[in-house]
């Protein structure tokens, strides 16, 4: 069966469980990143910074990945921001849907880059390289962050300058929306580097956290386990090195059973 089917063709042959969406707008950044929004289904409930499974059929059989949905929990679409593999089994042919074009998605959404998985804390860093900004695109649009922090600060790096305008264009929407604009107005930073061009900032957000440029650059003091919470979504050595440099300063891993001053998100790579 075709890649690009439309949602009336394809409920008839979808998986029993699953929902069919259908896509309403795509936008593309580069030859690598883009995103596209969806209709939400009446039943779907999500807390802001979850991932889901979301899919095609191909070739007669369901094909899911793990997607962070970009959009907060009180919209009335989902948005997904998604990166493009040529020989991708299911990002090459996602990277062609149109509006109008049908999505599979399973009802179960799950993930550790929830506001609940921390203790209360003054400020939040969300750490992101690449398509790991999606679940932070959620948080920062959400009032429950603002409520909870008095400072959320998104670090973004991505290897290229045209790789940041996703972050760039979803920052600059939030600060002039009527609904989140006047949380956000006073406590959103949005903190931008990059690794392979020239930029007022280059390098690796572990490089900056642990140079101390990261700190001296928004004007604040090194991490403080005892104010400081983070968020960790990127890939795979991103992970590992934000993670072993938060707890360097004393913070420590939480969960959704077990609340604490960091999460990460291992459930793929951004």
């Amino acid at each position: 069966m075709n890649a690009l089917a439309k949602p009336a063709d394809l409920q008839a042959v979808a998986p029993a469980g699953v929902f069919v969406e259908e896509v309403k707008s795509v936008q593309h950044y580069t030859d690598r990143l883009f995103k596209f929004r969806m209709t939400r289904p009446s039943s779907f409930r999500f807390r802001s910074g979850e991932f889901v499974m979301i899919g095609l059929m191909l070739d007669g059989k369901p094909l899911y990945r793990a997607y962070s949905i970009a959009s907060p929990a009180w919209d009335e679409e989902l948005e997904f921001f998604s990166i493009k593999v040529p020989d991708g089994p299911l990002t090459s042919h996602l990277q062609k849907i149109q509006p109008g074009d049908a999505v599979l998605m399973k009802k179960k959404p799950t993930g550790t880059l929830v506001n609940d998985a921390l203790i209360p804390g003054k400020r939040v860093y969300m750490f992101s390289t690449g398509t790991g900004i999606a679940p932070f695109a959620s948080l920062i649009r959400d009032p429950d962050t603002y409520e909870k922090f008095d400072q959320v600060i998104l670090t973004h790096t991505c290897r290229e300058v045209a790789e940041l305008k996703y972050g760039e264009q979803l920052v600059e929407e939030t600060l002039s929306d009527p609904l989140i604009g006047e949380y956000a107005q006073d406590k959103l930073v949005h903190y931008t580097s990059v690794t392979r061009e020239d930029f007022p900032r280059i390098g690796r957000i572990t490089d900056l956290i642990e140079g101390g440029k990261l700190f001296e650059d928004l004007g604040v003091p090194p991490l403080d386990p005892a104010i400081d919470r983070g968020m960790i979504c990127g890939s795979m050595d991103m992970l590992r090195d934000t993670k072993a440099l938060l707890e360097k300063a004393g913070l420590n891993e939480g969960a959704n059973n077990k609340p604490a001053e960091f999460v990460v998100e291992r459930a793929f790579v951004g």
